[in-house]
């Protein structure tokens, strides 16, 4: 099975000013292209088949950490949607009894991605229960088993060194106060929520 680089939800150039056309087009047809480029190579010359998410499961090394950055990639773009959208009321209050209030959720989340040591994502998750706020380090992911994403944040150099250097919490501030696809996290948690109900 070829897996195949997914296109942008959006225009490259409707994430500006916060986060440029081009760094957009590198980071998608540069770095995620390039992770999409190697599995492949990889599991041709192992005559493997398995899903993206199999191979996820399975896999360790430099095969687990191509096929976890391409999820984490098209992860992170349906994470982000150009600025002028606001979450529903539903989910201001789920945010207002896990953190406070929607402000305090996002500035825990920038605090989170700002701190976190390296290269790696800053994630809000739903564990069947409620919402967290955790990081992952290089190419590493939440336990798709036991929580699933809703938001993901890039805190790779790549996602942001074009736009703001090393200046990692304005990048953090600008793309979380302005570009959160609050429709992607209400779709994810309704996914989470009938999960549970299932288990």
């Amino acid at each position: 099975m070829s897996i195949e680089l997914t296109p942008l939800p959006f225009k490259a150039s409707l994430l500006e000013p916060f986060i440029s056309e081009r760094t957009v087009q590198l980071h998608h047809g540069g770095h995620q292209a390039a992770y999409v480029r190697n599995l492949n190579s990889m599991m041709e010359l192992e005559g493997d088949t398995r899903s993206l998410i199999e191979v996820i499961q399975d896999s360790t090394g430099s095969t687990f950490n191509n096929a976890a950055q391409i999820w984490n990639h098209e992860f992170l773009w349906k994470s982000l949607t150009p600025p002028g959208t606001s979450p529903s009321i539903e989910l201001q209050e789920e945010l207002n009894r896990a953190f406070g209030s929607t402000e305090v959720f996002i500035s825990q989340l920038i605090q989170a991605g700002a701190t976190h040591f390296g290269s790696g994502w800053a994630w809000l998750v739903h564990d069947g229960s409620k919402l967290q706020i955790t990081t992952t380090a290089n190419a590493e992911l939440p336990s798709l088993t036991t929580s699933q994403p809703l938001l993901t944040i890039d805190v790779w150099e790549h996602a942001y060194y074009l736009d703001y250097q090393n200046r990692r919490p304005e990048y953090l501030e600008a793309v979380l106060r302005n570009l959160i696809n609050w429709q992607h996290i209400e779709e994810q948690l309704r996914i989470s929520s009938t999960l549970t109900h299932r288990n």
